[in-house]
């Protein structure tokens, strides 16, 4: 069954009659059980994709009982690995489909799995939809999704891997989204269209997140007809890539006019010329180092090919919604590894689908460093009286703190050059911890192997009495060991209890590595184990946050298997974090699905009764 497909427009259209779906950008999938059971995920062009991605007919299979009720089944949507609710991942679903070892398609679904997000339903319990308009076939997928109880929007952090992409009747709040996560795009579509089989049809129209650079031209490809590109990376040419489609017959004739005519070099595939002719194109991303889907936009006459050049291509390369002002982007903030503001910026905002959940709705204390890590630094509790609308705060003990629940509000505190986000262990709607903290803390950053043994001690026993973990670096020089735990059922005397006899069981284990004295010069060469540090009121630093030292550290969250000899802190930083979730997954990952699954009470009853 070949798809129906969008026809794409420089702008969407308006009206009531016009529904508006969030595009990912993944590969296209229909999915269909039929009365026996079976299962298939099949491509636009035909082939099976369940080879490839085995997590999803594992996922329908498990859920088969609810399933089966609905089949024949028919589903049309989108294969993708979620960065966050309005963004897919096309590097890594692109890396993905490459995959052909099953042994390395199992680690990358243990890391991060594929998601179906599903816009259409073509058939449910054998009644075919393809003949209804657009507003009962979404409201029938709207009532199946609701009846087996899968998502009813994209979630990157739900267990559930089919999902539904809802439908908005608002075209500037969808869009307000789509710019703030960094989407691909929006499909708007006519609510009386018919499902039309490989058709591309003018009831479904795409208008893409565009993103634009200034370039220049550096040669004509007479063998495909394309126009190669480039910025000066300081004196040296950085090609960015070519681009054929958004110039009419007679601009590009004109053009290759020019090129021939003031031509550097030729031969029988390729002319080359001096840089000096500057256009804008615009781009979807960038995709191991060339524009994705260049277009060309217009001639920039006004420009030298000097002004061109790759500092201002990574500053336009995220369209940063309009209440967020970024000023001074050259500004230094770390000298090794070099990092100027809009490099952090960057950060924080791809960062964002990973910090933000663990900032939501905690009372956050920043440090600010204005003039970066060559200046003195000061903590910021209470919101400043200039600080945005959209900023969120809340009331507690006198002081006005800010909330962090929005990418807006990220990138804001981002421009204030606030660098470390500091969370207490209770969100503002908890009675107690949400979580347990063991913050595993060496003499010195050399003493890092003291944390890692005190670290694997801690998980041999959560591991024995059946308790999920997750482990991160500070940043600075310890490491840190989370134990996620369901709301408001635990009080911190509660957890005091585990966390105190889990430092006693370390300490009668090896009494000359660790210790829980809180004063320095009692330590010795021993690793401190801050357990009374886990308590109302007190902070932590947020997974993922930047960390105010000269290595532009990050207190990055880690797989169990990372944490041995061979860990260093110096290892993650700024400049890598993003490549490193992309290649390997988040290590964080189903952190709030394990909340609910975490069988804390037995424990905590035999500790109770211990004493």
């Amino acid at each position: 069954m070949k798809p129906m497909l969008p026809v794409l427009a420089d702008s969407a259209p308006l009206g009531r009659e016009w529904k508006y779906e969030v595009k990912y950008d993944g590969f296209r999938a229909v999915a269909s059980i039929d009365m026996n059971g079976k299962i298939r995920l099949m491509s636009r062009n035909g082939r099976s994709l369940l080879p490839l991605f085995p997590e999803i007919k594992e996922f329908l299979q498990d859920n088969m009982e609810i399933l089966k009720t609905y089949v024949p089944l028919v589903l049309d949507g989108e294969l993708v690995l979620l960065e966050n609710a309005y963004k897919a991942n096309f590097a890594a679903i692109q890396t993905r489909g490459r995959l052909r070892n099953e042994l390395e398609i199992i680690q990358k679904i243990r890391q991060a799995p594929c998601r179906l997000l599903v816009f259409d339903a073509l058939k449910i319990q054998g009644r075919d939809l393809k003949k209804e308009p657009y507003s009962t076939r979404k409201k029938e997928l709207a009532s199946f999704f609701k009846a087996v109880n899968f998502p009813a929007a994209p979630d990157p952090k739900s267990p559930y891997l089919l999902q539904m992409i809802p439908a908005s009747d608002s075209l500037e709040e969808l869009w307000e989204k789509i710019i703030l996560y960094n989407g691909e795009g929006i499909v708007a579509k006519h609510i009386n269209s018919q499902w039309k089989e490989g058709k591309r049809t003018e009831f479904w129209v795409k208008h893409k997140n565009w993103k634009y650079v200034s370039c220049f031209i550096t040669g004509y490809d007479k063998s495909n007809g394309y126009f190669t590109i480039a910025v000066y990376k300081g004196k040296n040419i950085h090609p960015v890539g070519q681009f054929l489609f958004g110039i009419s017959p007679e601009e590009k004739q004109a053009l290759i006019h020019v090129i021939r005519k003031n031509k550097l070099a030729e031969d029988e595939k390729y002319v080359k010329i001096t840089p000096a002719l500057c256009v804008e194109i615009k781009y979807l991303e960038v995709y191991e180092e060339q524009l994705r889907e260049p277009h060309f936009s217009r001639f920039r006459f006004d420009l030298n090919a000097e002004d061109c050049t790759y500092d201002k291509f990574r500053q336009n390369q995220k369209n940063f919604p309009e209440s967020v002002e970024i000023s001074h982007p050259e500004k230094p903030l770390w000298e090794n590894p070099p990092v100027k503001k809009i490099d952090y910026i960057h950060y924080l905002r791809e960062i964002s689908p990973y910090i933000l959940p663990f900032l939501k709705n905690r009372l956050l204390t920043v440090i600010r460093y204005p003039h970066g890590i060559f200046g003195e630094a000061f903590y910021q509790k209470n919101c400043p009286e200039y600080a945005p609308d959209y900023v969120d705060r809340v009331m507690d003990d006198g002081i006005n703190y800010i909330i962090c629940n929005n990418l807006q509000t990220l990138l804001w505190l981002g421009n204030q050059l606030a660098f470390e986000f500091h969370i207490p262990f209770q969100t503002i709607n908890s009675k107690g911890p949400a979580e347990i903290v063991f913050d595993l803390d060496p003499p010195s950053r050399k003493d890092l192997p003291l944390a890692v043994k005190a670290a694997r001690l801690i998980k041999e026993v959560l591991d024995h009495v059946g308790l999920i973990s997750f482990i991160k670096t500070s940043g600075n020089k310890g490491l840190q060991i989370y134990i996620p735990l369901p709301e408001n059922q635990y009080s911190f005397e509660d957890t005091r209890l585990f966390t105190s006899f889990i430092t006693d069981y370390l300490i009668s284990t090896d009494p000359d590595s660790f210790t829980a004295e809180r004063m320095k010069k009692k330590r010795g060469n021993r690793l401190y184990i801050d357990y009374v540090q886990h308590a109302p009121g007190k902070t932590i630093i947020a997974p993922y946050s930047p960390r105010g030292n000269g290595l532009a550290a990050v207190a990055a969250p880690l797989f169990w298997e990372e944490v041995n000899e061979d860990l260093k802190i110096e290892n993650f930083r700024i400049t890598n974090m993003i490549k490193r979730i992309k290649e390997n997954g988040d290590p964080f990952h189903n952190y709030f699905q394990v909340k609910e699954q975490q069988n804390f009470a037995p424990i905590l009853e035999f500790l109770k009764n211990k004493n």
